[in-house]
């Protein structure tokens, strides 16, 4: 199905690309809940599972339904391939996996997502892996962090919680002339704002369950990039068994079809509300890739479409102000996820980064004033006076 719409337009994509019918002719995607495959003859379940045959063999790492989940997200991404996963942190357990061994070396930003500084900490130390943690904005400490053994840059961006912006071209050029691979979490972003394929990275990896879904309904993961690469983490799911149920890529495929008008819609009322909370008499300080006091506005200019739906702001105070904010909201939804048509509000140094430690979260600006949004699909006007409940007690 891909190979006959090179050139549509992403609203296009995310509707169409990845259909299979079967021999019902359904027109909405059908829904496979099996564990297994029935073959025709020995010989063809041999084949199928030698590979020799192209086919599903057993839900664990085929599955019609998911199938198409990753044919459509590849189109969306530009990208080869797509293997999808049970989560987004599987989707990095996968990556690296795949393509590291013991001994090996990452260079990561140090404005990851707490889970994920808790992977490449806690658990790939275990097995020989280890990681450098430099400035998210400063190519040169990326560059100066380097070993023999490194095989890995990981990034996102941008970056969670404060929208950092990495200058994906530039760790590309790095990274590639001393032959290492560079993975980005497109997550914040996805593929509608940005491709992280087209400035050159070679993996872009998804928490499928954020924006991909839309509704805060399901868990779900990707692995994009080129097959011979993709190629390597199916063979790790394949038997690690990390795999998106049927009925999660189900609904994925049902979320990719709003993508568009989501995000887009999104980031524009995060704009707004952006431009309103820096202009409010108790806010230190808003982080927002849209507004031009953002530091890395300009950058984020030329590989992002727009700002995205994520706002970050710093209160007047410190923990005790930052939650009074929280607590009273009415509306927004006091939770860490994000990427939901309805607003979630947190407060990162006690959700979101609360396991890493007080200096890893210094290190990479998260104070206890800092409040994260990500903007849902409400009425600016409702959302701003939710928030001025909180705001007008501090």
């Amino acid at each position: 199905m891909m190979a006959e719409m090179p050139n549509y337009r992403p609203e296009t994509l995310a509707v169409r690309a990845g259909q299979e019918r079967s021999q019902f002719g359904e027109h909405s995607e059908a829904l496979y809940l099996t564990s297994s495959f029935v073959f025709k003859s020995a010989a063809q379940a041999a084949k199928r599972f030698s590979g020799e045959e192209e086919g599903n063999v057993y839900a664990r790492f085929s599955n019609p339904t998911v199938t198409m989940f990753e044919e459509r997200l590849a189109a969306l991404e530009g990208a080869e391939d797509c293997v999808a996963t049970a989560s987004g942190m599987s989707a990095i357990m996968a990556a690296v996996l795949a393509h590291l061994k013991q001994g090996d070396h990452i260079v990561a930003s140090n404005s990851l997502f707490g889970a994920t500084v808790q992977l490449f900490n806690n658990i790939l130390s275990r097995t020989g892996i280890t990681t450098t943690f430099v400035s998210h904005t400063d190519p040169a400490a990326w560059e100066a962090a380097i070993r023999p053994e490194t095989k890995l840059f990981f990034l996102e961006t941008p970056s969670n919680p404060l929208t950092e912006i990495a200058d994906i071209r530039r760790l590309v050029e790095i990274a590639h002339a001393k032959g290492i691979l560079v993975a980005v979490d497109n997550c914040f972003c996805t593929p509608i704002l940005q491709r992280p394929l087209d400035l050159g990275a070679d993996l872009v990896i998804h928490s499928a369950t954020k924006f991909l879904d839309g509704q805060g309904r399901v868990l779900g993961g990707a692995v994009c990039g080129a097959r011979k690469l993709t190629e390597e983490v199916f063979k790790y799911l394949r038997t690690a068994g990390p795999t998106l149920s049927a009925f999660n890529a189900w609904v994925l495929l049902k979320g990719l079809e709003t993508l568009k008008l989501r995000v887009e819609a999104q980031s524009a009322n995060a704009a707004q509300l952006a431009s309103w909370l820096e202009a409010h008499p108790k806010v230190a300080r808003v982080f927002y890739p849209g507004l031009p006091s953002h530091p890395q506005h300009e950058l984020a200019k030329t590989q992002q479409k727009s700002g995205g739906a994520i706002v970050a702001f710093e209160v007047k105070g410190s923990r005790e102000q930052a939650w009074t904010v929280v607590d009273n909201c009415r509306l927004l939804s006091i939770t860490a996820n994000l990427g939901d048509t309805k607003t979630t509000i947190t407060h990162p140094a006690s959700t979101t980064h609360g396991r890493i430690s007080p200096e890893a979260r210094a290190a990479a600006g998260i104070n206890e004033g800092l409040l994260r949004i990500a903007v849902g699909l409400e009425a600016v006007e409702d959302l701003q006076a939710d928030l001025e409940r909180g705001l007008s007690q501090i």
